[in-house]
């Protein structure tokens, strides 16, 4: 009896934990205030607008062009990866860099804490050749403090200060490869024009995060931030979200995103474990006659309880009308929406709450009807290859399936 006691009391200890460890944070600056209004000064005004966008769904093209872009720099190179990976490609482009770093160019990397941990080597190797290296927000075990949960999941490229890239995809191998059961699927945007400036100004913000206290912020300079011509004619609005500064402002403007749909809104993500605001704000858009589709893969990528959690919330959309499809040709990490023949949205929020809540994102929000009419025919495609879940079925699984799916809703607000 005493043995089942001291369980219960660990159980019931862990649990009160991993509550207090997901649940919603307080919102704290990303930088103090000095700090941040030495970055503003240096970014020169701008409008949305002027912006040529280039789209890429396969991993090879992009990083061919990033490759392109970086040697051609002239003066800087600025990345953030949510993971870089030690194997070839990151190794590659590791070399790259480093004959930058040695022609005169500044190169900075920042990349998540947690989940690069075992890639040190490769880290300490580029640091070596004259990259310079951040980790955001280093682990401090074992968890002690709640802001070791939120992780920096931004995708950011910043070449110059006239060229920038942001999206879904990782610097690794498999994102060109694949997984052994298909392809790996994705979006990621080139933007030039003077929105680059807001995508160098959200690095310098995260990068100024690990400046030593009371410091001039390294990147508040003018060479940074240089006047930037007009290229094309897409309106971008970058928006960053996250428990540091900004709040969950990218889920807010999906959400306005879709509660102003009237034709249709389409997305695409690898999880589908919403928020209660994202929920409401997708099936009230379907319920009014709004065409909603959504694509997620058929299995996960990140262990066994986030595709049940997912499935756990798939009940609820298709009760709203709202059609769920699942990819049939490999892994759907895409973070995409479409709407209207002229909104779209593409970077690194997934539909889940941990991007909306825990963890700092990044997001392009753009106005234009070719650039919309391009992922609409994209989204098709996707379709094309996807298999929408039968309403009438769905409710039809075998009641252990109901069972795992529901306890892994539990902790939807983790996964």
């Amino acid at each position: 009896m005493h043995g089942w006691v001291i369980t219960a009391c660990v159980l019931l200890a862990l649990a009160a934990y991993i509550v207090w460890l997901a649940s919603a944070p307080e919102i704290s600056p990303l930088v103090d205030e000095e700090v941040k209004a030495k970055l503003l000064e240096s970014v020169p005004e701008h409008g949305p607008d002027g912006n040529d966008v280039e789209v890429f769904t396969g991993f090879d093209p992009m990083l061919r062009a990033i490759e392109k872009d970086v040697a051609g720099a002239q003066s800087y190179v600025h990345l953030m990866f949510f993971k870089y990976e030690d194997d070839p490609v990151g190794r590659a482009l590791a070399d790259l860099l480093a004959t930058k770093v040695s022609h005169g160019v500044e190169v900075r990397l920042m990349i998540d804490s947690a989940v690069n941990m075992g890639r040190r080597k490769l880290y300490s190797d580029m640091r070596e050749r004259g990259i310079q290296v951040r980790e955001f927000s280093r682990l401090h075990i074992p968890f002690l403090r709640k802001t070791d949960n939120y992780r920096n999941h931004r995708k950011i490229v910043v070449v110059d200060g006239k060229v920038a890239y942001v999206g879904g995809m990782n610097i690794a191998e498999r994102y060109g490869k694949g997984l052994e059961w298909g392809c790996w699927r994705d979006t990621q945007i080139r933007i030039q024009g003077p929105a680059a400036l807001d995508c160098e100004l959200a690095f310098a913000m995260d990068w100024s995060r690990e400046d030593a206290p009371g410091t001039v912020p390294e990147l508040a300079s003018s060479k940074y931030y240089p006047p930037v011509q007009a290229s094309g004619s897409v309106d971008v609005e970058m928006l960053c979200s996250g428990p540091f500064g900004e709040g969950p402002v990218i889920m807010h403007r999906i959400c306005r995103m879709l509660d102003s749909a009237r034709d249709y809104a389409w997305l695409e993500s690898p999880y589908l474990i919403p928020t209660k605001e994202i929920m409401a704000s997708v099936c009230n858009a379907a319920r009014r006659g709004v065409d909603v589709r959504i694509i997620i893969p058929p299995r996960g990528d990140r262990g066994v309880l986030t595709p049940l959690a997912t499935k756990a919330h798939v009940q609820a959309f298709l009760d709203a009308g709202v059609k769920v499809a699942t990819y049939n040709s490999g892994y759907m990490h895409s973070k995409t929406i479409v709407s209207d023949d002229r909104y779209v949205t593409v970077g690194s929020t997934n539909i889940d709450v941990r991007s909306y809540i825990l963890d700092l994102e990044i997001n392009a929000f753009m106005d234009d009807e070719p650039l919309a009419l391009h992922m609409k025919q994209i989204f098709l495609q996707y379709e094309s290859e996807s298999t929408y879940i039968d309403p009438k079925a769905w409710p039809k699984r075998s009641f252990a399936e109901k069972a795992a799916e529901a306890f892994a809703k539990l902790f939807s607000f983790e996964l």
